[in-house]
């Protein structure tokens, strides 16, 4: 099934049409910047922009940066605080014409790392974190997700984690990789004392240097790259709205 997969980030929002059956992004990702204020209103055009780009008509998976509970939205860390409690899906899908299917978006990269990526047929405990503008995690016990987490809140040296060690705050504060490296390690320390992971699987911009930092990360859980590095939110986004697409039918 073929669906356009969308990746909604504090900077830009990037979109793909996903062929679901095999995880491949078919033609090229177009990326459009956040809107500034990112208001529903703003952020609704946008969208309505990338789909206008396609010319896309059919169904829309959307990874949004928030905890998203049956498509309204509940936080607003990195986005505008207007946000809080819009049912995003009914804005989304108005605005741009076209059915749309909202999930966090760290757990659209995990769904696609699980599905297609390093997490296949991975059993226990894994944690997928991605590390852009603030840090978002994804927790899957045997494969089954356990959705809105948003582990990039915990406190960490007295400010929240994405404030200690996002890839945002290393360009901030001119951090080399070293450094850095060796402040997140201390944030995956903290999460292997709470969850005992299995497996952490990096994602978001910051996984494609993983090599510039992997000498500094001291865990028991294997750290790897995910598979599709910053394509995992997109085609987790696709592969979300494929779920709902049928379930919606029956409804």
């Amino acid at each position: 099934m073929m669906i356009l997969g969308v990746d909604i980030g504090g900077s830009g929002i990037k979109g793909a049409i996903v062929d679901t059956d095999t995880g491949l992004i078919v033609g090229e990702r177009h990326r459009i910047p956040t809107p500034l204020p990112a208001t529903p209103e703003a952020m609704a055009e946008t969208l309505k922009a990338l789909v206008a780009h396609f010319a896309w008509q059919g169904p829309v998976g959307c990874g949004f940066p928030a905890t998203i509970h049956h498509g309204v939205v509940f936080t607003a860390a990195n986005i505008d605080a207007s946000w809080v409690n819009v049912d995003a899906e009914t804005l989304f899908s108005q605005t741009s014409g076209c059915p749309c299917y909202l999930l966090n978006d760290a757990d659209a990269a995990g769904l696609a790392e699980m599905r297609f990526g390093v997490g296949q047929d991975k059993e226990g405990v894994v944690m997928m974190i991605t590390i852009g503008t603030g840090l978002g995690s994804a927790i899957f016990v045997n494969g089954h997700l356990h959705p809105n987490t948003e582990l990039g809140h915990l406190k960490m040296k007295g400010r929240i984690a994405e404030h200690y060690c996002s890839d945002a705050v290393r360009q901030r504060e001119d951090l080399g990789w070293k450094k850095w490296g060796r402040r997140f390690s201390r944030y995956l320390q903290r999460l292997e004392f709470l969850f005992n992971p299995d497996l952490i699987i990096l994602g978001g911009g910051a996984s494609q240097k993983l090599a510039n930092f992997q000498d500094q990360l001291f865990t028991r859980a294997p750290v790897v790259a995910a598979q599709s590095l910053n394509q995992a939110g997109i085609i987790g986004a696709a592969l979300y709205a494929q779920e709902r697409v049928p379930a919606q039918a029956e409804a």
